[in-house]
């Protein structure tokens, strides 16, 4: 019987192809709009290039999360590589705001002096954009159904494939009627989208970087479905944090009557099942006890919030009397 070979091609790579070709699409784009944009005198597609320019932002992180992901840790990275995308979105919209700003400032400039525009080197530019836009959007489609990152990148592209659809209206506009004023509101409009999108992933961005409480999980509710389960008798000292963008992690102490390790490890996997399947958990580091510390708060508070225990502080009494 002849040997056969599977060719079958994993999804993920090709994702990983087409967010490529997704790339490359969105560095082109931005370089056509702006030179456009600088010979037909329109800021309308300039902005409309630094919204491309986002976008490709967003397809490299997207990629990074996938390339990344394979990554496992390392003796000096022992969380892994995950959290390099969230760095690298934070220099990215910091960036943006940059250039934002550049375009607001130049934009009110020309709504005082309107300049007139070449309504059909914006509108041949922009149709580049959305013809690439839409291409994009195309390859990202069927991706976008089952992987959170494609599918962010997919309603990147769609949207930045309407926008330039309506910079392409406006160079229509510009060939009949001189409404030269519709350039730096639209440019206003289009920036205000770029801060508003750049906002919550740098507010995402800062809260995975201060370990905070992902959005949507309430440790009220995980602690009420852990002690729910039978043979729990309190779950404290809980702490949810993001590891990367849609990677939660937890790490909880939960109290249980004295019983075999077998048992306690059963125990452990109805916990992990029903974080899993009610918070999308999936990285729980659990501490089981059998006695409750004097301090059993749904949250820990940090060793230089309260005095050390008893036993810490006669021993370190006692050390010091030693060295005295």
């Amino acid at each position: 019987m002849p040997h056969q070979h599977d060719h079958t091609e994993s999804p993920e790579a090709s994702w990983g192809r087409r967010l490529i070709a997704t790339m490359i699409m969105n560095l082109i784009i931005p370089a056509v709009q702006i030179a456009g944009g600088v010979i037909s005198g329109s800021m309308a597609l300039v902005s409309d290039a630094l919204h491309n320019l986002m976008d490709f932002v967003s397809v490299v992180i997207s990629y990074a999360a996938l390339r990344l992901g394979r990554r496992g840790p390392s003796l000096e990275q022992t969380f892994g590589y995950r959290r390099l995308e969230v760095l690298g979105a934070v220099l990215n919209v910091a960036l943006l705001f940059g250039a934002g700003f550049y375009i607001l400032v130049e934009s009110w400039s020309r709504l005082k002096d309107p300049k007139p525009i070449e309504g059909a080197i914006v509108i041949g530019a922009a149709l580049i954009g959305f013809a690439a836009n839409l291409v994009a959007t195309l390859l990202l489609r069927s991706g976008a159904r089952v992987n959170l990152n494609m599918r962010g990148a997919f309603l990147h592209m769609l949207t930045d494939a309407l926008t330039s659809l309506g910079v392409a209206a406006l160079g229509v506009i510009w060939l009949y009627r001189p409404w030269y004023w519709l350039d730096p509101v639209v440019s206003t409009l289009i920036v205000a989208m770029i801060l508003y999108s750049g906002w919550d992933i740098l507010k995402e961005a800062l809260g995975i970087l201060m370990n905070a409480t992902p959005p949507g999980i309430d440790l009220r509710s995980i602690k009420r479905e852990v002690e729910s389960l039978d043979g729990i008798e309190e779950m404290h000292h809980l702490h949810v944090w993001s590891m990367s963008s849609g990677q939660i992690a937890l790490a909880a102490h939960i109290l249980v009557k004295d019983q075999m390790l077998s048992r306690v490890d059963d125990l452990a996997d109805r916990v992990r099942e029903r974080l899993l399947q009610r918070f999308d958990i999936r990285h729980p580091v659990l501490q089981f006890e059998t006695r409750a510390y004097e301090e059993t708060g749904l949250l820990c508070c940090a060793p230089y919030d309260h005095p050390p225990h008893p036993a810490v502080a006669r021993e370190a009494g006692e050390n010091g009397n030693e060295h005295g």
